[in-house]
């Protein structure tokens, strides 16, 4: 299990440029004596994080944090995007540099202004970053990355029925199921693309409608296959997540869906009109267990109760009923027993999941703007979500730092994205296609338009690159029965693989 970050070592050595970096005042002149500290003023509860770089920073900085005002020097540099600098950073601001002329801003600014500007760097960082380095480009049609070349293929094209795909899986005998986000599933067959009949209606609420879709690792004995959706509320105002299962059928000509079963549904009183964070993945553990996951619907302070179904993931067994030994099963309303399955809490909306042949949970989350996550999953733990957060709000009002207060038992991503990539998709590389990849994760962004690839060690990131990018925004990942990596696109709606190449 992750530690909590009060057992967590942060590097406070002075590392190069981790002070220089965010130096507002430097050596006057040229006869060695250093400038005193300017006088720093107060900022205003509600300043924007752009305000206070302008206020404060720019000058020296520049706009976008190149640097040379005073003598500065740039942070826009590979080594100074390195994560293990963001306390640094932070301090840096907070106490200032008194051998750097730099003044303090810690009774000037609240720490959560003060973790702003780091998120600001960050972005700047990123930014300069791409423009400096690009994207993975192809050459003559073949890109080349650390440890395997690939192609990218079209396995299903725009126009060919594909509507803001959203989830992939595999029935054993090769057809390939994808949903459609506005309503539906279609399935793909030698290239053919046809619907499934008979799915459940989805409601279509913002980043809501017909989401996951997951085939039973025994569906040659039980046939069953599992859909995570939007249901409408019957009183027809608003909808919360479900899942069910039911039996799939395929012949050449027709799909259809039967004998569906619910799996896990709340109280119909959690049924809301808010469009957004619905999660939700499902996998299985390969021991009669599946996991899925509930945003918190911008209830923010929801994720952290028990008394609620938002901002959790969750267990059930595969026919729909709860095991005894999940962590909150006796702690949770006795009038909700269906919030008996939370496994872990404080989610903001995840939208990757996926188990390892190791058996480890990983999630990927959306946080605001900043600092999307990825997370290893344990058994009972809090992810933070909205008490500790590497982020700030869309309106650019700082509102949360990282670091949990003292006694806040709070699990710590193994990554942050900085900037937002707008985490989806997640699953592991396996199977003879690409080897040297085998156990690595593949992470999607929708924001990010990217798919990196992520070696890990426990909880601790080994090795991360970023396979794709600006090809659309990367909706699912999926490790196909083939071994190749199978990408469900939105904008333009369609499907590729990355498959070996020479």
């Amino acid at each position: 299990m992750k530690s909590s970050m009060s057992a967590r070592a942060w590097k406070f050595a002075t590392l190069a440029g981790a002070v220089t970096v965010l130096t507002l005042s430097v050596n006057a002149g040229t006869s060695g004596t250093k400038a005193a500290p300017k006088e720093v003023r107060a900022m205003q509860p509600r300043a924007t994080v752009t305000q206070l770089y302008q206020q404060n920073c720019l000058n020296c900085h520049g706009p976008s944090g190149e640097g040379g005002g005073a003598g500065t020097k740039t942070f826009l540099t590979r080594e100074k995007f390195a994560q293990e600098l963001d306390k640094p950073y932070f301090d840096a601001i907070k106490k200032g540099v008194p051998d750097m002329a730099m003044p303090s801003y810690g009774e000037a600014m609240s720490d959560e202004q003060i973790w702003g500007l780091v998120v600001l760097i960050r972005e700047m960082q990123g930014r300069a970053l791409r423009r400096e380095f690009g994207s993975p480009r192809a050459v003559n049609g073949v890109y080349k990355s650390q440890r395997h070349n690939f192609k990218v293929e079209t396995v299903v094209d725009t126009g060919k029925g594909l509507k803001t795909p959203w989830g992939i899986d595999w029935l054993p005998t090769g057809e390939m199921l994808v949903t459609n986000r506005p309503g539906g599933v279609v399935v793909v067959k030698n290239g053919n693309v046809m619907p499934l009949n008979g799915v459940p209606a989805s409601l279509e609420l913002g980043q809501g409608g017909m989401m996951e879709v997951s085939v039973h690792p025994q569906f040659r004995e039980n046939g069953w296959v599992y859909l995570a959706y939007t249901e409408p509320a019957a009183s027809g105002r608003g909808g919360n997540t479900k899942i069910v299962r039911g039996r799939v059928r395929v012949t050449a000509t027709a799909a259809t869906w039967s004998e569906q079963k619910t799996i896990w549904q709340s109280g119909p009183e959690f049924y809301t009109g808010a469009g957004v964070h619905f999660g939700s993945r499902i996998v299985f553990d390969g021991k009669g267990h599946l996991f899925f996951v509930v945003g918190e619907r911008g209830g923010n302070m929801m994720a952290q109760e028990l008394t609620n179904p938002f901002g959790k993931i969750y267990r059930v067994k595969d026919d729909g009923t709860i095991p005894t030994d999940n962590p909150f099963y006796s702690r949770v309303p006795a009038d909700k027993p269906y919030l008996r399955a939370i496994w872990s809490l404080g989610h903001r909306n995840p939208q990757g999941l996926v188990m390892t042949p190791k058996g480890e949970l990983w999630a990927t989350e959306h946080g605001p703007r900043g600092g999307d996550e990825l997370n290893l999953i344990t058994k009972g733990a809090n992810y933070g979500w909205p008490v500790v957060a590497f982020s700030i709000n869309y309106n650019e009002i700082p509102q949360w730092t990282p670091w949990p207060a003292a006694g806040q038992n709070i699990s710590m991503p193994t990554w942050r994205w900085m900037p937002s990539i707008g985490a989806s998709g997640l699953d592991v590389a396996r199977g003879r296609a690409f080897p040297n990849w085998n156990g690595d994760l593949l992470a999607g962004g929708l924001s990010g338009a990217n798919l990196d690839r992520i070696r890990t060690n426990g909880a601790k990131l080994v090795e991360r690159e970023e396979l794709l990018h600006g090809m659309g925004r990367v909706r699912e990942v999926a490790t196909g029965p083939d071994g190749n990596i199978y990408v469900a696109l939105n904008q333009p709606d369609k499907i590729i693989r990355l498959v070996p190449a020479p």
